[in-house]
């Protein structure tokens, strides 16, 4: 995919207010460490994370996005009623229908024409809608959109946590690892055809995207049937092989994506990452060649917040001036299914 009239008018983000340490979430599973002997402090060890936050109990994610949207537009000279699109990509949904994104457009108060609607795909969604509006803005079909999300890990991590406590065994442990690093967040992505006086701004050039769909079986996260009529959340992941295949996949499409903008990897400035974990950091950074230092990274205290994760660390990059005008970005996302996503920026 290739583009020549798309910029990234603003990123809004929203933080949730509840700090939750991953000593707190180990001192609730004392039964289980004591039962499998585990030290203290292996959660914070293994993934990296000190801290994720969560949002007050009864928060709904529309109210995080709605948020998260109201901030990108008091950022930019775009008002509720230029938006011809409004995308809601979050893993967290309210209902099964209609759409959440109609409540965000709700709250926003869009015009009647505006295309509103739901996409979902793990940890992509937010990459995927920015294209889906990058395309229709592309082909001039409209001027301006905004894609949002909002993650909640307050739920899950409660409900996985009864469960490793229900079965105290090293594999139920291990399948659950994977979900204790999430967190919570929301996030707002405004893109436009630069003609709202944005000095055009965070020039969206395009990308590649690749996909291994025979690891679909790798990260799930769902509803099971307990007994008849009685439903439970679940998630759960083969973090070592999600890890060996995810990097394969990313390696895949790194090539794939230098290709198709003509780059060299010496070329990139900065890199903003999907948040997942040390591990995951390092070892993609030490396969793609790229240097620690043009990374930005959030996971250490905000831990994986999902689809919300990759554009609220490029917002808090660019706050903290490491993302500087002039810079070429790379936004290199990565999702269950297997999917991957890579965007170049001009910023």
């Amino acid at each position: 995919m290739r583009y020549s009239r798309v910029f990234i008018d603003a990123i809004g983000y929203e933080l949730p207010p509840v700090v939750v340490t991953s000593e707190e979430l180990e001192a609730r599973l004392q039964p289980l460490y004591q039962t499998l002997r585990i030290p203290p402090g292996q959660l914070e060890a293994l993934t990296g994370i000190v801290e994720r936050r969560w949002w007050d109990a009864g928060y709904s994610v529309s109210q995080g996005a709605s948020a998260a949207a109201h901030k990108a537009l008091a950022l930019s000279k775009v008002r509720p009623q230029d938006l011809d699109a409004v995308i809601y990509a979050g893993v967290c949904r309210e209902q099964f229908e209609p759409a959440t994104a109609c409540n965000i457009a709700s709250s926003l108060g869009v015009h009647s024409g505006a295309a509103v609607y739901d996409v979902s795909n793990a940890c992509l969604g937010v990459l995927n809608g920015m294209v889906d509006i990058a395309n229709r803005i592309e082909l001039g079909q409209i001027r301006a959109g905004v894609v949002v999300s909002c993650e909640t890990a307050r739920e899950i991590i409660d409900t996985m946590i009864h469960r490793m406590l229900e079965s105290p065994t090293m594999e139920t442990f291990k399948s659950s690892l994977a979900t204790l690093t999430g967190g919570s967040g929301a996030a707002a992505v405004l893109l436009t055809d630069g003609s709202f006086g944005n000095h055009e701004r965070r020039r969206l050039l395009g990308g590649a995207t690749q996909t291994a769909p025979q690891f679909h079986q790798l990260c799930r996260w769902g509803i099971e049937e307990l007994l008849p009529m009685m439903l439970r959340q679940f998630m759960a992941t083969d973090a070592v092989s999600v890890l060996q295949h995810g990097v394969n996949l990313g390696l895949r499409t790194w090539t794939t994506f230098l290709q198709r903008l003509g780059w060299v990897k010496e070329y990139i400035d900065k890199v903003i990452c999907h948040q997942v974990g040390a591990g995951h950091r390092e070892t993609i950074l030490r396969t793609l060649g790229i240097p620690a230092e043009k990374d930005f990274s959030t996971f250490q205290y905000l831990g994986n917040i999902g689809t919300v994760s990759l554009p609220l660390t490029a917002a808090l990059a660019e706050e903290r001036q490491f993302l500087l005008p002039g810079d070429h970005v790379g936004f290199l996302g990565i999702g269950s299914g297997l999917n991957c996503m890579m965007l170049g920026i001009d910023w």
